[in-house]
Order: C-alpha cells, then structure tokens, then sequence
C-alpha cells in the first residue's frame, strides 16, 4: 500500500494539469450577506445585476450587495428584468419591483389580482419574455401576463410543466411524458413527442439555423430538424451523462456553457469541441451549477450551490492556480524549442507550449529554481544546487559549487558567459559544443544575484544590503584587482539592475538611475522614475523582454515601456493589475514573452498569461447608487437621488455611495470626488466608493463623481445637486423679523439717547444754572464780603469816628473841666455872669448826656453787642456795659479815664471787677474776648 502511495504522489510530481483558465471572481454567502443557493440571474440596462436568491432578491452594483426580502419571506425562485421592473417569482407569489426615487426598490404583487386562481403550494420556477407578455410559470401551470391590458391568461398542461424556455422568437415548455410544445395564439401546440424528449428532461433549447437544438439533463444535446432528433456530438457526452446537467446558456460568441450538478461547469465551442472545464478543483466556489448567466460584458455568472461565482470569459488575462501544490512558486519561465518551461521553489517543470496537456517535472531538478537563460541554442537553469543545462525534459548540471543567480553573455566572445552567483561571479565556457564551468572571479565574494557587464570590462553588481559595486576585470577574467562601492545612488529594499537599450539601470525606492558611460556615474532617469513617484513602491525588478520592452511593477498597476519609433523617448504603457490581485512575490517579480503579445506572469500559486493586444476596454458609467441622510446621532434615512436634495439645518449629515458596474477581476476602478460649496480641488484617487460630510454648514452644495477604469477616466460624471436649509432663526424671515426689531430696537434706543441726552442738556442746563446761580451766589457772597468789609471798614471809619468823637468829647470836657476850676478860682460873687458860664459849663459836661451821645453813636455802629454782652453776662451794670463798649472800641484805661471822669487808676480797677463778673479765665485777655462776643 505504501508503494502504491508513493507512485501515486510521484505521478502527480511528474504531471500536473496545466490548462489556463479565464479569471474567476468567487462571492461567497458571508460576503453578498444572503443564501447559499441562487436560482436565476438576471440584468438591467444599467448593468446591475440580480439573482433569484434562497433569501430574497439579491442586487450587485459592481461595489455593493443589496438584500430584498421576498414578500412573504420565502425562497425566490425566478428573476427577469424587463424595461424598468424585474419580475420575480416565489412561493404562491409573483410580481415585479420597481425602483423608487431613493434608489430602493419597491415590490407590487401582480398574482394577489388573481389570488383566488393561484394554487395551493404552487412555486414559479421561471419568468420569460415575448414582446408585450410576460410568462409565469410554475411546475404545474403557465401564466400570461399581458403588460399592456393587465389581463391574466392561464395555460395549465394536464401533467404539468417541467420547463420552459423562450429562444429567439418562440415559447417551449416541456410537460412529463407527452414532448415537448409550443406556445402557439396562447395555446399549447405539440412540437415533437420524441420518446427521448419524453424520457429525459430538457435543460434548456437553442435556436439554429436548421431548427432547434436542445440540451438534456442527463444524455447530452440534440438536434431537432423538424420532426427528426438527431445528437449533437460532444467531446463530454460521457461527463454529461453522469454529471447532470441543471443550467445552461448559449453564449454571445455562440459557445456553450453547461452548468452541472456535480462536475462543474463546462464551456463548449459552438462545434461541441471542449474549451474550459470548470470545477471546485480548477478554481470554482463549488461543483453545483444551479443557474447560468451571461452579462453585457461576457462574464459568465454561475449562482452555485454555496456561493456565486463571475468568470471574465473575455479577460485578457487567464491564470494557471496549483491548488495542489505540486508546481509552487513560479520564479521563472522561458520558451525553448517549442516547450514552456516553469521554474519554481519545487524545481523545474515542462510542458508543449501550444497544448492543455500536463506539466512534466524534470528530474534532477528538485529545489529552488533562480531563473532560466536561453543562449547559443542552449537552455540555462539558475538553481539553487548550482547551474544546469537543459535538454528536452532532462537535466544535467554543471556547476555545483554554489547556487547560480543568473547569466550574461560576454561581450565580444560568444563561447563565455558569466553566472551570478551565491559567492561572487564565475565564467562558463563552451568547449568542444558543451558548456562546462572554467573559473571563479577571484577579489569578489559578494552574492551577485544581480550584475551587468559593460563593453570594456567592467562589472556591476547590485547587492541588497550593501549597494552597488564596480568591478574591473582582467583580460582572461580571471580576477579583479580592486572593486569601486557607489554611495550614491543608496542600497535598497527589493533594489535590482538590468541593462537596457545598450544602457545599465538600477532601480530602487528612490527613483530610477541610468549610468552615465562617460562619468560612469548613476543619474536618475525622470521619465522611469515617475513610476514610483506616481504610484506606490513596492519592487525594484527590471525585466527586459525579447522585443526590447523594460517591465516594472508598482502597487496598482504593471508597467512596460519601448522605443519609440519616431524618437529617442521611451513610450509608457500601463496595465492596471495590482499586485494584490496577482499574487506575485514581491522582489521576485517575473514575466517571460512566450509569443508576440502573450507574456506569462509568475505568481505565489502558479501563474498568468496575459495577451497585451487585447488590453482593451469599454466606456463604461458611473452612477450614484444611493444617498442617506442623518441628523446628529440618528439613524440614516434614504432620499431622493435624481431630484434635487432639500435638507433641514440639522439633516447635515450625508453619505453618497456610487459605483461603475463592471466585474473584472484584476482591475479596480477608481473614484474622484467633489462637493463644491465645501471643497476647492478634487479629491485623491481611491477605490473607495463612498464618502461621507458630516455637519455641513447651511448653503446649496453640488456632488460630483467621476471615475477611472483601466487607467482611463471614464467620459461621465455623476452629479447630485442638494440644498441644506439654514436653521428657522437664520431664515429670510426671521432675518426680516430680526431687521424690524432691529429698527424697533434703534428707534428705541435712539428714544432712549435722546431723552438721556435731552435729560442730560436739562441736567447740564441746570447744572450750569445752578453753577450760574452758585456764582452769582459767590458773587453775592464776594459783593456782600465787599460790602462787609465795607461796612467792617465803615464800622471801623465809625468806630475811630466815635472813638475820635470821644476823645474831641473827652477834651471838651477836660476843657470845660479847667476852665471851670480856672473861673471858680474868681472869689464868689464877684460876678454873676461868672457862674452863668459855669452853670453852662456844667451843663454841657454831664457825664450822662455825653454817655448817651456815646451809646446812640455806638449802637449804630455795632448793633446789638451791648445786648449780646448783657445776655452771657446779666450781672453788669450800665457802668460796665459802658467800659465794655469803651473796651469794644479798643481804647486805652488812659483814653478811658476821662470818659469816667476817674483816674487811670480806677480804670484798672474797673476792668479788675468786670473780669471777675464775666468770670474770665486767667489766660483770657479782657480786650480779646469783648471783640470776640
């Protein structure tokens, strides 16, 4: 048994399946978020697709998957777009939906009109077309459903309805045990009672130009020539026999595509001649095939039954995935004498390059196979075990000593090469019509994984970690006395070197340099250079062709550029795979021309080919899908998308979603974006197809969208168009609202101003009244002071008038007085005239009458100062108001004396007493305090 094991593992190392396939994009059920199994597949004009789903119908846009739940929550069976509505079929259910101005659709029931005739348990297996009817049908009846009258005709076959089908101009439908009919004025007309077409089911029938051929379930294909089948001869009539065939579609090149319920999917050319079998093995999702359908761009959809899968049947590229893992990782690939030869981490392989048949692993080769060199007729192989020349599919090596990286011719000399190697570089020379290795470069150890040789002799090297070196050899290529290290341009990750166009590059993250020959210093080559400045970096490699065209690779798209036939400029080329979608090895990217425009890609799990005359491509449409609205913290809410948006202040929030429907596996397309009103510029590139504006300022805004698909910008721009209202308080009316209370206000405030102002003139006004009336106050005041003083001068004029009066009245009387002790000195009686003079005299020096001219006098002069004195002190006599009035007027106790008629000294004694009435204080002056009183 364990022999047996072994044979077995090695006749799968020594023949693996080779046939390339067209690409295949799988959907499984977690990522369209709906059931496993689709039923029927269908299109509309805007190349959205739907499917007939377990869960309901399904809708894809190129970049979204919509969910529509079936209305009574059962499994949809049968979809159809026709116009603008898609019919679907389902548990006792059919009608169409219709999409409303959201985006969304919305589903109307055309069997609840004819409910009562629907019957029980019944299920609509498939919906078809002929110009104004559209037919319903079920396995026991067929619905006509006249689109124009909305009238309902009903054919119901005694025992049943298997299938229908509808090619070209005509309606079939096939009923157990009777044949097949057609549809004839709206009734069944038999077509051919075949025992065959009565035994086996029909899958499906296609129009030709001798009549009708006719697909099976389970013997194959047949023509129907009037009344005489004949078969269709196929190269899988056995597979089709056993695999069961439930879904097929006549293809728009006149090929075939046969879904089966166990083995796949198996493309036929319109000659029966087998051109693809697909199957869970060879790249599918699943071998249950249970519908079929091809778009407008030739992409076979296959609703399987665990997933839904999209083949690009029209795809330049086909791919080769070894899910076994017999063949590895492609690393190299060349054509040499009519085979294609695959070199890969597990060895080498062969196989004819013009067939399907299997890849032959060629012995001796076992391990890391570096690259592959044809040259002199000869066929190189750079392996890790050292260096092999390959015949046919056998192997002999011819150097050992360390791994070989790669091999270059020597200039002037066909007869050596040099081979990088894992410890240096070494030579190879063919003697006697047989390559065998002559010597190591000695003075150079370095790996030399990358290295180009000039005319005169000198080598350089491209090392990862260390950067690039320049050897000079001797003439025998035997050593190198000394080697130059460059410091610019810098070492590299993923860094290369390769010559082209009789000229040395070098690549890296940096940019892409050339050599200068003369100077034999590295300049940067800006037209190369822009690759990595456009896009991003992610490999250094340089692959020169055999039709002299330089490839790179950058993160979104492969590169190549040639000579230009009418100048010296490099033309670029650009194919927009990424190499996520490729799956190359980064560093380690490969690519071989196996004839004028097919080139074969090394990937990580096989490979690729890619035919460059068909990198065509059509224009295609950008659409808005959907538009959602929310306000702050709010669920998202569905608009309108071809009216104009109308948005509250607080419905600020937007989210656009758009999309181009296309379905190619290995290209992306890319978005641009611009909201005018919020933004200057367009938005970057990116893949992403939504985008999302919170808390937009009021304003009217303009979305627009724009797209690039292959490199290309396509011609059309989306362009939604929407307002957000401001807030109610900054509305035209509260504006208007807002300027009249303004005005109120002004005019309020202006009232206010002027009354306080008007308030402040009365105020100043009275102010300045009362400053006026407070002046002419202190200009009363000033004049009374004047007058004052003038009456204090008055008073004083007065005073020494009186004080003056009484010192002329004093001396009158001391006059008097001498002259009448002069006359009483006369003896007595000597004369009577005599004493008549003294009696005179005597009269006119009373002392009372003069103290009575003195007080009238005072009295007018200072009023009232006899009776302010009497009240603080009642004890003073007339005497001594009259020394106070004396005191008052400041005289001297001598002027005073006389006025008393005492002497000078009475007076003092006088003036002694009246202290003692006024009761004065010791330090109180007597004189001080009457002025004061």
């Amino acid at each position: 048994m364990k022999t047996k094991l072994s044979a077995l593992f090695l006749l799968m190392s020594l023949f693996l399946f080779s046939q390339e396939f067209p690409p295949i994009i799988k959907y499984s059920s977690a990522v369209y978020g709906a059931g496993n199994q689709s039923w029927m597949i269908s299109q509309d004009d805007q190349n959205y697709l739907y499917f007939a789903n377990n869960d309901g119908l399904l809708e894809y846009n190129g970049t979204n998957w919509q969910l529509y739940r079936a209305p009574n929550e059962t499994i949809l069976r049968s979809v159809k777009v026709i116009g603008n509505k898609i019919y679907t079929g389902t548990y006792m259910n059919f009608g169409y939906w219709t999409r409303k101005s959201d985006g969304r659709l919305k589903y109307t029931s055309l069997s609840n009109t004819i409910k009562s005739k629907i019957l029980d348990d019944e299920q609509f297996w498939n919906i078809l077309k002929y110009d104004q009817w559209v037919l319903f049908q079920s396995l026991n009846r067929i619905y006509i459903y006249d689109t124009k009258t909305g009238q309902f005709k009903i054919i119901a076959p005694k025992n049943g309805v298997i299938k229908s089908f509808a090619p070209k101009n005509a309606i079939y439908f096939q009923t157990m045990k009777e044949g097949l009919f057609e549809i004839e004025s709206g009734k069944a007309k038999l077509v051919s009672d075949n025992p065959i077409l009565k035994k086996f089911t029909i899958a499906n029938i296609f129009t030709t130009d001798e009549g009708l051929l006719i697909q099976t379930q389970l013997d194959g294909m047949y023509k129907l020539v009037k009344n005489t089948l004949t078969r269709f001869v196929t190269d899988v009539d056995s597979e089709l026999k056993s695999s069961f065939v439930y879904s097929s579609q006549r293809l728009q090149n006149g090929n075939f595509a046969l879904g089966t319920v166990s083995n796949g999917i198996f493309v036929l050319t319109e000659n029966g001649k087998l051109k693809y079998h697909l199957s869970q093995s060879k790249g599918l999702s699943n071998n249950t095939a249970l519908s079929l359908f091809e778009d407008k761009d030739q992409n076979l959809w296959a609703g399987l039954d665990n997933g839904i899968n999209c083949i690009n049947m029209q795809s330049p590229v086909h791919s080769f995935t070894d899910d076994s893992g017999v063949l590895g990782t492609v690393y190299a690939s060349a054509v040499y004498k009519g085979l294609l030869y695959i070199g890969t981490n597990q060895g080498l392989f062969c196989r004819p390059l013009e067939s399907n048949s299997d890849f032959k692993f060629i012995n001796g080769t076992k391990g890391q196979v570096w690259s592959l060199f044809v040259y002199d007729d000869t066929l190189f192989c750079g392996h890790d075990s050292g260096t092999f020349v390959v015949t046919s599919d056998t192997a002999r090596s011819i150097f050992s000593a360390s791994g070989t990286w790669k091999f270059e011719p020597v200039p002037h000399d066909k007869k050596l090469l040099l081979q990088g190697n894992y410890y240096g570089i070494s030579v190879l020379e063919k003697v006697n019509n047989q390559w065998v290795f002559r010597n190591k470069i000695k003075g150079f150890d370095y790996s030399s994984r990358y290295f180009e040789i000039s005319n005169h002799f000198d080598v350089y090297v491209s090392h990862e970690y260390k950067g690039i070196f320049r050897l000079k050899l001797d003439n025998s290529l035997s050593k190198t006395a000394d080697f130059y290290t460059y410091k610019s341009p810098q070492k590299g990750i993923r860094a290369s070197l390769t010559k082209f166009n009789n000229s040395i590059y070098y690549a890296y993250k940096g940019g892409i340099f050339k050599l200068n020959a003369t100077t034999k210093q590295f300049e940067k080559d800006t037209v190369l250079s822009s690759i990595f400045e456009n896009d991003e970096y992610t490999s250094g490699k340089l692959i020169v062709d055999n039709s002299n065209k330089i490839w790179l690779f950058s993160k979104n798209y492969i590169h190549y550029f040639s000579a230009s036939k009418l100048s010296n400029q490099l033309k670029e080329n650009v194919i927009p795979i990424p190499a996520s979608l490729t799956n190359s090895m980064l560093g380690y990217e490969n690519i071989t021309q196996i004839s004028k425009s097919n080139y074969l890609i090394g990937t990580t799990d096989g490979y690729y080919t890619l035919n460059i005359d068909d990198l065509s491509f059509k224009n295609y449409t950008v659409f808005i899908t959907d538009i959602t609205m929310n306000k702050q913290n709010e669920t998202l809410k569905n608009v309108a998308i071809q009216n104009e948006g109308s948005f509250t202040s607080t419905e600020n929030n937007i989210t656009l979603n758009y999309t181009v429907p296309e379905y190619n596996k290995y290209i992306n397309t890319e978005y641009q974006y611009l909201l005018e009103g919020f933004q200057n510029d367009w938005s970057e590139w990116s893949t992403k197809a939504t985008v999302n504006f919170k808390n937009l300022s009021p304003g009217k805004y303009t979305f627009k969208v724009r797209a690039k698909y292959a490199n290309t910008i396509l011609e059309n721009t989306a362009v939604y168009t929407f307002i957000i209202s401001k807030p109610w308080y900054l509305t035209n009316l509260a504006v208007f609202i807002y300027f009249l209370l303004m005005l109120a206000m002004a005019y309020f405030i202006n009232k206010a101003y002027r009354n306080y102002y008007q308030k402040q003139k009365e105020k100043l006004i009275e102010e300045n009244n009362l400053l006026l009336e407070i002046k002419e106050l202190e200009n009363e005041q000033q004049l009374m002071k004047l007058r004052n003083e003038q009456l204090s001068q008055d008073v004083d004029t007065k005073s020494r008038e009186l004080a003056v009066s009484t010192m002329s009245l004093n001396s009158k009387n001391e006059l008097l007085a001498f002259i009448k002790e002069d006359l009483q000195k006369t003896t007595p009686g000597e004369n009577k005239n005599i004493k008549s003079v003294i009696s005179t005299i005597n009269k006119n020096i009373t002392e009372e009458d003069s103290w009575n001219v003195f007080k009238e006098a005072f009295d007018n002069a200072d009023k009232d100062f006899l009776k302010r004195i009497k009240q603080l002190h009642p004890l003073l006599t007339p005497n001594d108001l009259r020394l106070c009035a004396y005191l008052r007027l400041n005289l001297s106790s001598k002027e005073i004396a006389p006025l008393f008629n005492i002497s000078v000294r009475s007076v003092e004694i006088k003036r002694y007493r009246l202290r003692k009435k006024m009761d004065l204080q010791h330090e109180i002056g007597l004189v001080e305090y009457i002025l004061d009183v």
